[in-house]
Order: C-alpha cells, then structure tokens, then sequence
C-alpha cells in the first residue's frame, strides 16, 4: 500500500494505456495512486511525463519499484504473455488488456504463473459495460421475449484497420483479436447458461491483406440457438448493433445511444393476414402483421451513466487484491474465450465447421 492506497503502473503508454493512468489516477484516485509507467518508445515516456506521470526507464527498474502493487500491461498483444508473467513473478497483481493472448498455450502460462506466484490476474472486458450490451442482456435475463433462439451482435465502421501495429500479423493485428474479442465476451456472457456447440467463421480481407479486416462468426449453442457475430470496416451504412429473436416478439438496438424498440405479439390467436403486393407478386406468408395483433415497447432502461460501469470494475480490481471479493473477470472465463477464438482461426482458415 502507498499512503493507504494502491500503488499502481502501466506498462505500454498508448491509447489504452493512458487511458488506464488516467483512470488509475482521477476516478480512482481514491483507492489508487499511479507511480510511474514504461513504454518501449521514448516519445510515449516523455508524453507521459508531459501528462504528469513519472516514467521508469526501463521495465526492469519499474518491477523492481516495491512500491507497485498492481501493473497494467497495455501493450501489442504479442507480449502479453512475457510481460505480464515477469510481473507476476516480480510480486506484482496485473492486469492485461484484451485480447489476454493471442494462443490458449500463452495463457496457461500467464495462469500458471499466477497460482504459482499466489498473485491476482484478470483482463480488462471493459465492453462488459456497455450501456447497449447490459439492455440486450436485461432483456435475455428477464425473459422478455420468451425462448430466445437468435441473437445478432454487429459493430461496423468505414475506415478499414487502424494503423500502426494492429494492422500487422505479428503483433496480433486484425479485427478478431480487436473488436472480435468483445463481441464474443458479451455474448458468452449472454449465454452463460448454455453450452456451446459449433463455430463457423468467415474473415474478409478488403482493406489489407495481412489480417482480417472483418469478420461473420455463426454460433450455435446447445437447444437450436443461434449468434451471429460481424464487424464490418467497409461499411458506409451501418447494420443494428443488436438484434434479438424470440418466440413471442423482438428486440432491435440500433446504436450505442440505444435507440431501438422491442415489438411483441399480442395476440397469437388471430393469425389472419391481408396478401400484400411483394415486388411482382402477392405474399401472404411474409404480409406485415396488423396492429392489433402487436404492441410495441421501449427498451429498459439500465442504469450505467457515464464511466460508473467501469468505475465499479476497477473497484473490484481494488476489492481483490484486498481480500474483499472474488474477480469479474475469471481465468475460466478467458480460457474458453481464447479456446473459442483458435476456432474461430481454424474455421476461416480451413473453411469448416469446427464442433466443441
């Protein structure tokens, strides 16, 4: 402890690692106090020392600082794994940024070291928070919709990859490992209670040839339910974020402002329908349905303004490492993640279903 609070550190000053400093020092500024940061690259530790953090010129001499209790590895995922177990080993608790590692091996041994070390480690799943992701979730949990047998989740954007190292190979580049790894914590999350059973997974490469670009990821759970999974870097028209079926109605968010609306049957007696003109003929199959046979319903609202969600993330992260709680984030729960993303890999690559 560092004057009753947590002594804190980031390794890997980006944009996601000084968004941690920042965290780590203004809302959490009472529970946790940031000592330094180390970034392999000189004008990040000089634009940290601009930002009023002390940078350590080296990740030895950081480890080393008995000050430390709790480091943040946010740096390109191909040295999640060295990093955070030299941490774990130099008595630090650590959290690493999504995705944990690129290979289930990597992180066996980032556990590994864990329990060996008797130390905490977890992933930052910030997504979890989401104001979008906890409605969708409410109106699973509740039941809202009865049997739910297909969920939809989408992010799309229009600018291709990112650049610098996230459009490389071997750093762990491409939209699986970024937006990808979201998408699929959420909703395994989502459907926490079943059991998976397939994958099938097709990746696109528009934009840039060495990684995805984009993805369609078909899951298929145990009892006939369906998710299907895109991120779109070429999309000029954007798809709903969310979109949910059950037997008695349906859920659409469009946006992460959570505009959508939930419409439901009403009545299932009166099944009659008018024949409307589709194209070059009648339908009466797909005939729209007649407003007294629907009623239409806002979505729920969900508590989660601002950063609380996250805030109540990094006091778990506070409460573990005191003793006070069990973590949000779980080793299981990364494990089958990163068991499921090797599927996913395999699927694109081999253009196969791949069975669990």
């Amino acid at each position: 402890m560092l004057n009753g609070k947590i002594g804190t550190a980031v390794i890997g000053y980006g944009g996601m690692g000084s968004w941690h400093a920042w965290k780590m020092s203004e809302p959490m500024g009472e529970r946790m106090q940031v000592v330094g940061i180390y970034d392999i690259d000189p004008e990040r530790r000089a634009q940290a020392e601009k930002d009023g953090f002390h940078a350590f010129s080296s990740r030895e001499e950081l480890l080393a600082d008995e000050r430390i209790d709790f480091v943040v590895v946010a740096t390109p995922n191909e040295v999640h794994r060295e990093i955070s177990v030299a941490a774990l080993e130099a008595g630090k608790n650590v959290m690493s940024e999504k995705p944990v590692t690129m290979t289930l091996a990597m992180l066996d041994d980032i556990i590994d070291a864990a329990n060996r070390t008797g130390k905490f480690f977890t992933v930052h799943q910030n997504r979890r928070y989401d104001a979008d992701y906890l409605t969708i979730k409410k109106i699973y949990d509740e039941g809202t919709l009865g049997r739910v047998f297909n969920l939809q989740s989408r992010v799309c954007g229009s600018r291709g990859i990112p650049s610098g190292w996230r459009m490389r190979k071997r750093n762990g580049g491409g939209m699986m490992l970024d937006w990808g790894i979201h998408l699929l914590d959420q909703a395994m999350m989502i459907f926490d209670d079943k059991k998976l059973e397939s994958v099938y997974a097709q990746f696109t490469y528009i934009t840039h040839d060495e990684v995805d670009d984009g993805f369609a990821v078909d899951m298929r759970y145990e009892g006939d339910v369906t998710c299907h999974l895109y991120v779109g870097t070429s999309n000029f028209i954007d798809l709903p974020r969310w979109y949910m079926q059950g037997e008695n109605g349906t859920a659409v968010i469009n946006d992460w402002d959570i505009n959508g609306e939930i419409v439901m049957v009403s009545d299932w007696e009166n099944r009659d329908s008018v024949p409307v003109v589709a194209g070059m003929g009648i339908t009466r199959t797909m005939a729209p349905r007649t407003e007294d046979t629907i009623k239409k319903y806002p979505l729920p609202y969900v508590e989660n303004k601002g950063f609380s969600g996250e805030n109540r993330f990094y006091d778990n992260l506070c409460d573990v490492m005191l003793g006070k709680a069990e973590p949000i984030v779980t080793h299981a729960q990364q494990r089958r993640l990163i068991s499921t993303v090797e599927a996913i890999f395999e699927s694109a690559e081999k253009n196969i279903v791949v069975k669990f």
